[in-house]
């Protein structure tokens, strides 16, 4: 049940943040790959530019064969519905999932809501990568100002959500909620 608290650490929600370059994404795959089913990886990233592109190889090239990536930068909750009960499903990332829609001129609390039901509903456990934006300076825009307030209050009801939450930096994690499964550190 999602929201419970596994004590096994067989978690059924993982929510996994940190900064930029923390380490949550390999952190991530970690937990996915422990659960030993076939991995699921639903990207979120729009590749806009060559940067973008490349870094997106690069981060495919680190995860390494034995993943079936599925790309959703506005659909999440669709293709949440569509994963293979069987498998294991890393979400990598929610930051780029909410700017996608802020751009779009999207309800971020109504795909946020939508986002909750879906992890709820989804079949298989999901792994879910989120940034952590509130640390820093507080924007001189509006624009990032509300961008920054929608992450906050994203990561707080996934959080709230979540059997298991990370908090990684410097490619440590820290448990902040639920238990990590054996063999992960």
């Amino acid at each position: 049940m999602t929201g419970s608290n596994h004590v096994d650490g067989n978690w059924r929600f993982a929510l996994i943040l940190g900064g930029a370059r923390s380490g949550k994404s390999s952190a991530a795959e970690k937990l996915v790959t422990l659960r030993g089913k076939p991995r699921i990886y639903i990207a979120t990233a729009e590749t806009w530019d060559d940067e973008m592109r490349d870094r997106v190889a690069r981060h495919r090239a680190d995860r390494g064969a034995g993943w079936l990536t599925v790309e959703a930068p506005l659909d999440l909750a669709g293709a949440l519905g569509r994963v293979d009960p069987d498998a294991a499903v890393l979400v990598d990332c929610a930051t780029l999932w909410l700017t996608n829609h802020l751009l779009a001129d999207h309800d971020l609390d109504a795909e946020a809501a939508q986002l909750a039901v879906a992890i709820a509903a989804c079949p298989a456990p999901v792994a879910l990568v989120s940034n952590e934006v509130g640390w820093g300076i507080v924007p001189d825009n509006a624009l990032a100002r509300r961008f920054r307030d929608a992450q906050g209050r994203l990561n707080q009801q996934m959080a709230a959500q979540a059997d298991l939450v990370l908090g990684v930096m410097a490619g440590l994690p820290l448990v902040l909620k639920g238990l990590p499964p054996a063999g992960f550190a």
